[in-house]
């Protein structure tokens, strides 16, 4: 039967976003509508139209004195195939939310000026440019106005300047001009990269800076890297963060990777540099002169100490290798000298901040299958904070020994926490989607230790459907990790859902093969060379061990991923020796040879594969593309869905119609989805559905 909600004053505040932002709203028994889509969460099972109800939480920021809290949320309507965002506050305990926009433009971003007033990324005049509110959305007004949009900005301390991210021509790529051609389309690259993710490289991401009076941002700016071609912030995913002004705004430190073309695209060396302000010079602070370095692979994310005598930022160490550990480095600003303080964490670092007295730091790491909280000082003395499982991103001081940091996990959506650091304990204080979930049936996930063929130790997550009977025999699913080098974490998506897979019947088994940061570097670094070796041993051993449970069906099991797991389920499609009724690959690579030749960012096959198909004499190289999944293709007898987006220029969408043509053409049963206006992920509401529709409805075919 269908379950009603039980909505508090939440509810009301979110009934009321969905009103404003797609004109209806409202609450009839367990019936959500948004815009003209009704949503039924029906005997308590996650469908994938809930999971497209929910809002998704973004960017948060604290107030200065720690005592507010400002924070984004997306809403979807499938209607309308169409996002919208939104800002909400509330204090640092949670209490007193209130939306803070709520126009029919997306807003976003938000930054605290001041103790009273809000900055933020608005597209209502035409363009995206910054804008500013107080607490209570009252008073607003635009501060810049451009000429091009405004892709990011950062407040100097002082607030009397401003950084923005805006767009430059890149000169590398060049639109075909001809008079008597106008209609002419061609693009002319002359080197690599001349795209990148999901886009043609036409425009680089620059750095300005300008004054700010307080009420506006001056319309003279300044270009700080001007005349030079290169990015930054980074593509396809960096943002402000990848920026910081001194305590003292005199000076501006940025992240770069000053390489063009091929020396571009094969390398990961980008290094911190510190612009003066107001001398106009630029020093490197990744390669100073007469030392040794040892940055000589991504560096990111510079961060002043609050007094200014130390930097920090996140560094790798050897160049081309784009899953380096990452570590977490300092500098004295004053002599020099640099130090990772986090050699004793065999893992990532993947965000950090500064303690208020610049003594020692928080961050979260990746390890044992969760994004942890951990704190080090400046002597590398490394305490952990939290045993939760689950994931913790977006770290910010709050008031009286507080965090606040958000969390998800398998069984539940992103929400916001405050961590007390003397108790270590997490509370949540945003409730975006309690009214969803509480009306859904709850899953089991164990956290299972399973012997490799090696004899090595590894988890697994095992992810139960709702209402588990152990004298009944479910279908299971093996999950294929992608990366290759990403932790099979408590992460949350909304598209690779445990939980709805689970809710539809499935036990979902997702290992932490070899390949993946977060048991030690060994386990990390085992994959490069052997993509058709031991990490495809270990992906079977999971499955081989869960199925000896009485409850699991060995005659049902079905194995997905995408990405690198796309890679796993083509190669294992050949070489499964009948374990499997069912296959599903989105965006994975089929033929390693035709994989180097057409992706964009050639450092990863690069390192990855050990180098081009065409050297014979490479081992490394030869041993990995012997291990294409496209030679195998004789051997497979189970059918298989091909998933793909055809903007997808990381793994090119002919890999997958070479896919689902091979198994065709060798008599396998397949099917073909493909997208043409998605990249490596599936991101519009009504494509997000269909997916998930083909999904289930492919392994209902086959498993059920």
């Amino acid at each position: 039967m269908n379950r009603r909600f039980t909505f508090g004053m939440l509810a009301i505040v979110v009934a009321a976003v969905y009103l404003i932002l797609f004109g209806m709203k409202e609450e009839n028994g367990s019936t959500v509508n948004i815009g003209k889509s009704e949503i039924t969460i029906e005997d308590g099972v996650l469908t994938p139209e809930v999971l497209w109800a929910m809002g998704r939480i973004g960017g948060v920021a604290v107030s200065p004195d720690g005592s507010m809290i400002v924070y984004q949320v997306s809403y979807y309507s499938v209607e309308e195939n169409a996002s919208h965002t939104v800002l909400y506050v509330m204090t640092d305990k949670g209490e007193d939310v209130r939306m803070l926009t709520g126009n029919h433009w997306s807003e976003h971003s938000p930054a605290w000026l001041d103790n009273e007033r809000i900055a933020f990324l608005s597209n209502e005049s035409g363009s995206q440019q910054i804008w500013v509110t107080d607490t209570k959305g009252k008073r607003r007004s635009k501060l810049s106005d451009t000429d091009r949009d405004v892709e990011g900005f950062l407040f100097s301390p002082d607030l009397s300047k401003v950084l923005m991210v805006m767009s430059v021509p890149n000169p590398s790529v060049k639109e075909v001009q001809y008079a008597d051609l106008p209609s002419a389309t061609g693009r002319i690259a002359d080197d690599l990269m001349f795209r990148h993710w999901d886009s043609w490289v036409t425009q680089l991401p620059h750095p300005y800076v300008a004054d700010f009076d307080g009420t506006g941002i001056s319309p003279e700016v300044r270009d700080i890297i001007e005349g030079e071609p290169y990015e930054s912030p980074l593509r396809p995913f960096g943002g402000v963060e990848q920026f910081a002004w001194s305590p003292d705004s005199r000076s501006v430190a940025y992240t770069c990777r000053k390489k063009q073309g091929l020396e571009y695209a094969k390398s990961t060396d980008s290094d911190i540099y510190l612009f003066d302000v107001e001398k106009g010079t630029t020093l490197n602070l990744c390669k100073i002169e007469g030392e040794k370095d040892r940055n000589m692979g991504y560096d990111i994310n510079p961060q002043f100490s609050p007094d200014g005598n130390y930097m920090a930022w996140l560094s790798m160490e050897r160049d081309g290798y784009e899953s380096d550990r990452n570590r977490l480095y300092v500098m004295d600003m004053e002599t020099k000298r640099k130090w990772s303080v986090s050699e004793n964490f065999d893992s990532n670092v993947d965000a950090f901040i500064w303690e208020s007295d610049g003594s020692c730091f928080y961050f979260i790491g990746s390890w044992n299958g969760r994004m942890a909280l951990f704190t080090v000082d400046l002597e590398g003395n490394i305490v952990p904070m939290s045993d939760d499982t689950a994931d913790f991103n977006s770290l910010a001081l709050a008031r009286n020994n507080r965090i606040i940091l958000t969390r998800q996990s398998i069984q539940n959506a992103t929400e916001i926490y405050s961590f007390d650091l003397r108790r270590g304990l997490a509370e949540k204080i945003s409730h975006e989607n309690d009214h969803i979930f509480s009306q859904l049936d709850n899953i089991r996930v164990e956290e299972r230790h399973i012997t490799t063929s090696d004899g090595k130790d590894m988890l697994t997550w095992v992810v139960y459907p709702p209402n588990f009977d152990p004298s009944k025999r479910y279908p299971a699913l093996l999950f294929c990790g992608g990366g290759p080098q990403s932790m099979v974490s408590q992460f949350w998506s909304y598209r690779w859902n445990f939980r709805i897979m689970a809710a539809q019947g499935y036990i979902v088994v997702a290992p932490n093969r070899r390949g993946l940061p977060g048991f030690g570097q060994e386990w990390n670094e085992q994959i490069s060379g052997d993509y058709g070796g031991q990490c495809m041993k270990d992906l079977l051993s999971a499955i081989d061990e869960v199925s000896k449970e009485p409850y699991v069906d060995s005659e049902r099991l079905g194995c997905v991923g995408a990405s690198f797991g796309g890679y796993s389920v083509y190669w294992l499609a050949g070489h499964h020796e009948g374990r499997f009724k069912a296959f599903i690959a989105h965006d994975g690579i089929f033929n390693l040879e035709q994989q180097y030749v057409e992706t964009e960012e050639m450092w990863f096959p690069q390192w990855d594969m050990g180098g081009p198909y065409w050297e014979k004499e490479n081992a490394i190289a030869q041993q990995t593309y012997a291990s294409s999944p496209h030679l195998f293709v004789d051997k497979w007898d189970t059918p298989i869905l091909c998933i793909h987006g055809e903007k997808d220029y990381r793994i090119i969408y002919s890999q997958t119609l070479s896919a689902f043509q091979a198994a065709r053409l060798h008599g396998v049963p397949a099917q073909l989805l493909l997208f043409p206006d998605e990249n490596h992920w599936v991101l519009k509401p009504q494509n997000g559905i269909l997916w998930q529709r083909t999904f289930f409805g492919w392994l209902e075919k086959w498993l059920k």
